[in-house]
């Protein structure tokens, strides 16, 4: 075979690798090219994630930001709704925000690009960004979404127009998610205020203990 023909196919070979996580979707096998692959340690067990950086790069790079620091380590899933999503990556166990403690050491969480047209949808298994009701607001905290919910993929008045960013999807471990979505829960105060926003807390803690990329997860 002429040695142009064998470069030609080489770099075809190449291309298909780095694109293989856009194409492959959920039920693909684990080692794709493309992908960056997470270990979500928590103590109901292992979530393996797939990222896809190609379709979401700015949301990768910000999660991988967090994770490589281990900033989510020792975080919770503080907002668990069985029919809806689980919440997590910005509070301790008892309720202290990290967002707060990491401002008051000088590193304040820097608000991203809301990449919610990337042509990912919010549904079951799905990894995405939480934010505020501003469309370009998420810092630290994501969700799984346990059940398809195409309202988070809609723009609406009340999240500024916009849905919200998925950027990977749970490629083992939803029997772990699952546990986690039927655990029980009551509302909690946070500073002495019951406001809504903590309606859903696990009466025992879920705690995510780390969230490594597998490579190094492997290594441990």
């Amino acid at each position: 075979m002429p040695r142009t023909t064998l470069m030609m196919l080489a770099l075809v070979g190449t291309i298909g690798a780095l694109t293989a996580c856009h194409h492959a979707g959920r039920a693909e096998a684990e080692e794709q090219g493309g992908c960056i692959h997470i270990v979500m340690s928590t103590s109901e067990g292992e979530i393996k994630i797939e990222l896809d950086p190609d379709r979401a790069p700015i949301t990768v790079a910000n999660f991988l930001k967090y994770a490589d620091r281990g900033a989510y380590d020792g975080t919770t899933f503080h907002r668990v709704v069985e029919g809806f999503v689980i919440q997590g990556g910005g509070w301790t166990p008892d309720l202290h925000e990290r967002a707060k403690a990491d401002a008051a050491a000088g590193r304040k969480d820097q608000p991203i690009r809301n990449e919610w047209r990337n042509g990912m949808k919010n549904t079951r298994g799905t990894i995405a960004m939480a934010r505020d009701a501003g469309p370009d607001t998420a810092t630290r905290e994501f969700y799984i979404n346990v059940q398809d919910n195409p309202k988070l993929d809609t723009g609406r008045e009340q999240t500024g127009n916009a849905g919200y960013a998925v950027f990977g999807w749970v490629a083992d471990g939803m029997d772990v998610v699952d546990r986690i979505r039927h655990m029980p829960t009551s509302p909690r105060e946070v500073g002495g205020v019951t406001d809504g926003s903590m309606a859903n807390v696990p009466v025992t803690p879920v705690v995510i203990t780390s969230v490594r990329r597998a490579q190094t997860a492997a290594k441990k």
